[in-house]
């Protein structure tokens, strides 16, 4: 059993970043993670995923300003971002999936945390 707890949450302006993380208790070892994101009325949308090894994939709405990353010592994931749009408004969430590889659909992830709000105002 894998548990999630993502955190670093909040409201900012337009331009400015924020750094989620995601820790993980459970064995994880081999794992891929992910971020994805939900507005409210939308689909959860994939985000970025990042596998044990550091390989890592990018939905093009963040490419460039998202950066994923890993600490395998301390079990955590970061997703740092830059550049925020009020767009990227959502609901975050951290993922695992068993699986290993990068992957874009949510319903391959095996364990999700309960989410972050991130709110960009213009």
């Amino acid at each position: 059993q894998v548990q999630l707890v993502e955190s670093g949450g909040g409201l900012v302006q337009a331009g400015d970043s924020l750094r989620l993380s995601c820790a993980a208790a459970g064995r994880t070892y081999s794992y891929a993670m992910g971020w994805f994101r939900q507005a409210p009325g939308k689909e959860r949308e994939f985000v970025a995923s990042i596998t044990w090894s550091g390989r890592t994939d990018y939905a093009d709405s963040v490419k460039g300003r998202f950066t994923i990353s890993r600490d395998n010592g301390k079990n955590t994931v970061y997703l740092q971002m830059n550049s925020l749009k009020p767009e990227d408004t959502a609901g975050y969430y951290c993922a695992a999936s068993s699986r290993g590889y990068t992957l874009r659909n949510p319903a391959q992830y095996d364990y999700w945390g309960q989410g972050t709000q991130v709110t960009v105002s213009s």
